[in-house]
């Protein structure tokens, strides 16, 4: 009798666990699993919301070896935007705070731009209308791989009382994390407060959030999915100062379908009134797409989707739930890789899925075949390089990215949905691309005598390399040093690892894995006494601090 009643409980948990397996769409299961395989990330979450059920699948391994699951700490990015966005819509409910108010009564002893007499207003932030840039200009990180970690108040205050705004307020969508990081900051203050006490006090503690924070917790920090870049590759996790309300929180699936349950209307909480002026939509965004207070809602013919996503340097997010509030979803995972088009399926039944491309390995006497530039408009280049085994591409004006083979010629990568086909001449020699993004644009490639990584390379006498090895001041606690190895000359600013730098001009150098270059400062004698960091489009100058 014991063993039958053992049967049948094993028997339960297998229809259990099938009905639930049920909830997630096959054709997204599949679509995780190739990733997976391909290793477009290490471990994946997702959540699913359907009909007053709900459902955790977890895939994938953690760097520790373990399982990823519904308690497992991820960045979920710009999702936090939609946070900061509830904080505003709960103060409107509560008649504490108009939607149409001035910012600068939230900041009364801080300068706020304003052009042709029209003020930014609380709701122009969180619709992404307010006419700030996407970052402030005076955004310089200590560390590139962790870019808000310094920027505190007395910074942002400083930007606000220096920038004129190029546009009015209200007048066109421009989606900005200055734009909303401000807005949590400004209702911190007016609290008098922090922001992450506010999201403790008014979301996380009602909705009954226990792992999720700005600063992690020691049991939090247990329990996180180590961060991943684009490429694969181990990187570092974000912090924040005074933008955290742009993209700061640290959540768990557990913790987020709370959140996207009180979202729908499933979970009995106060702060239901505020989620739905949050979710009405406001203003024209994208194409068939609205915006309400951060959230976004974009039409499609069998319905329409309230949604966000998030991306940090190692983590990517999405959350989204239908208008019936009959099925929802929330995706985690610990690369910098987007899920949106997992989210969107599994929301709607013919939302498209990114192809899932096999990829296989090409010699680097081959790869080297592709290494140029490439004339894909008038002021338009893609710059395609090889760091050890991977190809990158790297478009005017734009980050580097890797891709990767599915055949002789053919590459894609992971994210923009871009595939790049080269073509030969009757030689054999690579000589155009066509990129496949939104149509084919052909490419022919330019002239690549004498390049590395689709710049030109200045050889460089060891002498004169060596005057630049040496140790470079750029914060207090950042340092770059420049060393030379078997004629190759290397930087390393901290603990992060050195890369190879090459001259484009004496005293000008240039990166090809990352989108920076150097630029050195010599005195009267020719001695060099600085660098200065050309990246992202500031320009920060480190003082040469070897005994002289």
């Amino acid at each position: 009798m014991t063993r039958v009643l053992a049967i049948l409980a094993c028997l339960c948990a297998e229809l259990c666990a099938a009905e639930e397996r049920s909830l997630l769409p096959e054709r997204v299961n599949h679509s995780i699993q190739r990733r997976l395989a391909d290793g477009d990330f290490p471990a994946l979450v997702i959540t699913v919301v359907d009909s007053g059920q709900s459902a955790t699948y977890s895939f994938g391994k953690l760097d520790n070896g373990s399982t990823p699951d519904a308690n497992t700490v991820f960045e979920i990015g710009s999702i936090t935007k939609t946070f900061t966005a509830l904080l505003l819509a709960e103060e409107a409910t509560a008649n504490t705070l108009k939607l149409d108010a001035n910012l600068a009564t939230l900041l009364p002893r801080v300068t706020i731009p304003s052009r042709a007499g029209k003020a930014i207003t609380l709701e122009q932030l969180a619709t992404q209308h307010s006419g700030l840039p996407r970052l402030p200009t005076n955004l310089r990180p200590r560390d590139p791989n962790d870019p808000y970690a310094d920027y505190d108040g007395d910074k942002l205050k400083a930007f606000l009382a220096n920038y004129a705004l190029e546009r009015e307020p209200g007048s066109v969508y421009e989606y900005s994390n200055l734009g909303v990081g401000l807005l949590g900051f400004a209702l911190a203050e007016h609290a008098h407060t922090t922001y992450a006490t506010l999201l403790q006090d008014k979301i996380f503690g009602p909705i009954g959030m226990r792992s999720s924070a700005i600063t992690p917790t020691d049991a939090m920090r247990e329990h996180f999915a180590m961060p991943h870049d684009e490429g694969g590759k181990p990187t570092s996790n974000w912090h924040f100062e005074a933008l955290a309300a742009a993209g700061g929180i640290n959540s768990t699936a557990a913790d987020m379908l709370r959140y996207l349950s009180a979202n729908m209307g499933l979970l009995n909480t106060p702060l239901y009134p505020a989620m739905e002026l949050a979710h009405a939509p406001r203003a024209d965004a994208a194409e068939n797409e609205r915006i309400g207070l951060a959230w976004m809602i974009r039409h499609d013919a069998s319905t329409d989707v309230v949604w966000h996503n998030g991306m940090t340097g190692g983590y990517a997010s999405f959350i989204g739930f239908t208008r019936d509030r009959r099925h929802g979803v929330v995706v985690l995972t610990n690369a910098q890789q987007s899920v949106d088009d997992l989210g969107f399926a599994t929301l709607i039944a013919d939302a498209p899925l990114r192809p899932v491309h096999q990829n296989i390995s090409l010699a680097t006497s081959t790869l080297d075949q592709y290494i140029g530039r490439y004339q894909l408009g008038p002021q338009f280049v893609l710059r395609v390089f090889r760091i050890d085994a991977q190809l990158y591409g790297q478009a005017t004006g734009q980050r580097a990215f890797p891709i990767f083979a599915v055949d002789q010629d053919e590459f894609y990568a992971k994210v923009g949905d871009i595939r790049v086909s080269f073509q030969r001449d009757a030689s054999g020699n690579v000589g155009s691309l066509v990129m496949h993004q939104g149509g084919d644009r052909i490419a022919p490639r330019l002239s690549d005598a004498g390049e590395r990584g689709g710049y030109v390379a200045l050889p460089l006498d060891a002498t004169t390399l060596a005057g630049y090895v040496g140790h470079y001041r750029l914060t207090p606690t950042a340092i770059f040093e420049l060393t030379l190895k078997d004629g190759q000359l290397l930087a390393r600013l901290g603990a992060q690892s050195g890369l190879p730098i090459y001259a484009a001009a004496k005293g000008e150098f240039f990166y090809i894995e990352v989108d920076a270059q150097i630029t050195f400062e010599c005195d009267p004698a020719g001695k060099v006494v600085a660098l200065v960091l050309h990246q992202g489009g500031m320009d920060q100058r480190a003082v040469r601090i070897d005994d002289k």
